[in-house]
């Protein structure tokens, strides 16, 4: 995904909680393939795989080249630290060209160098999770009373404007804040833009329990959000 594409994604993340309404699914960029494999790879991509069989030094120099932006923004969001993201992104690399000999092309050589550093950076959050103890999220939680209505009403939230940068940046923050669990399925469904299918398999879950991560997770970013939208600005 390209900075672009991601600046995109944090506005549609601060625009739902204005509207309240699904986030939207934007067009992908071409900066990388999707996660969604396809059957057939380009053919430029098939004559760089084939290069890389054969072990030609210069397909290597390429594929690292074309690779390790959208490898390092994907492990930069994700673990928050360069010098583990650069650490992350070499491990990637490693695991490429030692599995490049079973790699069979069902889907784009991009997707899968993709999704190789997609599982390398969940792999180094659940290594982090087993030596930590999870935050919880039920005081950011909505409370209900009895009756079902909410112990604190939700109000709309003043027009902040989700495009601005001030706005953004404190989207970030608040994604920043939440625990690694949700933080995680945050970025992956609404930044990362993978279906529900795709990130629950990526996190070893169920469709059904990811849906419920996810929701509470927007639920606690809002709760996050609140005191800060409703600040009086210029």
């Amino acid at each position: 995904m390209s900075a672009m594409a991601a600046e995109l994604r944090v506005e549609c993340v601060a625009g739902y909680f204005f509207s309240r309404q699904p986030f939207p699914r934007l067009r992908r960029t071409s900066v990388h393939p999707p996660p969604r494999p396809t059957v057939d790879p380009p053919s430029a991509e098939a004559e760089l795989l084939a290069r890389l069989r054969a072990g030609e030094e210069a397909a290597f120099e390429q594929l690292v080249r074309e690779h390790t932006p959208v490898l390092l923004r994907l492990a930069r969001r994700l673990l928050r630290a360069e010098d583990e993201a650069r650490d992350a992104v070499q491990d990637v690399f490693v695991s490429v060209f030692r599995g490049l000999p079973r790699f069979r092309a069902e889907s784009r050589l991009g997707t899968w160098v993709y999704r190789i550093g997609l599982n390398a950076c969940l792999s180094r959050l659940r290594a982090r999770d087993a030596a930590a103890e999870e935050t919880s999220l039920d005081d950011l939680l909505p409370r209900f009373l009895a009756d079902g209505h909410a112990v604190v009403p939700s109000l709309r939230w003043p027009d902040a404007g989700a495009e601005r940068r001030e706005t953004r940046e404190e989207v970030r923050r608040c994604i920043d804040r939440l625990p690694e669990s949700y933080r995680t399925v945050i970025l992956l469904r609404d930044i990362e833009e993978l279906t529900t299918e795709e990130a629950a398999e990526a996190l070893g879950v169920s469709p059904g329990a990811l849906k419920v991560r996810l929701h509470r997770a927007r639920q606690a970013l809002r709760a996050l959000l609140d005191p800060w939208m409703r600040e009086e600005r210029p």
